[in-house]
């Protein structure tokens, strides 16, 4: 049953796997809907701004190109969209082509505040946002060179399907690129961690943010039942990817995925330095 306004998204009893539940997408969404005003805030307080950064090596690790078309999917508010657009900005430096960066997202209030920051500094026309889902992506065969998800691919009903939906807008010789939260491998650090990530975090954000959603529940209980680091590199050459290679930072609670979708022309993976 989809939930009304009055009832939460996310209660204990769907928390316990929320990657099961069968209307998983409209609670996602309604749920992004709800914390959009407040999802840069707590990005940032929460991961003690290393968000951020972690956003700037998935873009160093996708070995842009000046002429490189990039997809952002599950753009959000455009955080990683902008920090591409910046990058090609950078490696087109005095050259004549615009740069090209596609953001979609299926929320329309989280596209309105990426609009927003686009704006800033006149780069509105320098990104196109469309709404749309990461399972059937409003793009043609082999349109992009770079597609990239950040936190979001445990948020698609099937996932599976969204990765072979990136390989199939990638041209050959481009990369996928997956950010997105894991758990420390050491058993003190995971402790110490899912004592913050399931105690701590959603009662500070859910305060920041006034969501009566479960967002900040669910995002815990997302993170502890999804596919493992191993599960989601299988994942990814079961999708058809190459080369696929994973990347943790701050003790493994952020990992970096990228991959190749080989053909005609070679992939270009420079060193995770």
């Amino acid at each position: 049953m989809i939930t009304t306004e009055s009832t939460p998204a996310w209660d204990e009893e769907l928390l316990k796997n929320p990657h099961a539940v069968a209307d998983k997408r409209s609670r996602v969404r309604r749920m992004f809907s709800a914390i959009a005003p407040s999802y840069d805030l707590n990005n940032r307080l929460h991961s003690l701004w290393m968000d951020q950064q972690w956003r700037r090596k998935a873009v160093k690790w996708s070995a842009l190109q000046p002429s490189d078309v990039v997809l952002d999917v599950a753009c959000g508010t455009g955080d990683l969209s902008l920090q591409f657009l910046r990058e090609l900005m950078a490696c087109q430096r005095g050259g004549t082509s615009p740069p090209q960066v596609i953001g979609v997202d299926f929320t329309f209030d989280m596209l309105t505040i990426a609009r927003s920051k686009s704006a800033i500094g006149n780069r509105q026309s320098a990104i196109q946002y469309i709404n749309g889902d990461a399972q059937s992506l409003p793009l043609p065969d082999a349109c992009c060179d770079v597609v990239s998800i950040a936190f979001g691919i445990r948020n698609v009903a099937d996932p599976a399907a969204a990765v072979r939906e990136f390989y199939r807008v990638l041209r050959p010789g481009g990369r996928l690129i997956i950010l997105e939260f894991s758990l420390p491998t050491n058993p003190v650090l995971r402790g110490v961690y899912n004592f913050y990530f399931r105690q701590v975090l959603p009662r500070t954000a859910t305060l920041i943010s006034g969501d009566k959603t479960g967002a900040y529940k669910y995002l815990p209980e997302s993170v502890n039942t999804f596919l493992g680091r191993e599960q989601m590199m299988a994942m990814m050459r079961r999708g058809g990817f190459e080369q696929v290679e994973q990347f943790p930072m701050t003790f493994g609670v952020c990992v970096c995925y990228r991959g190749c979708k080989a053909g005609n022309a070679d992939c270009r993976m420079p060193n995770a330095e």
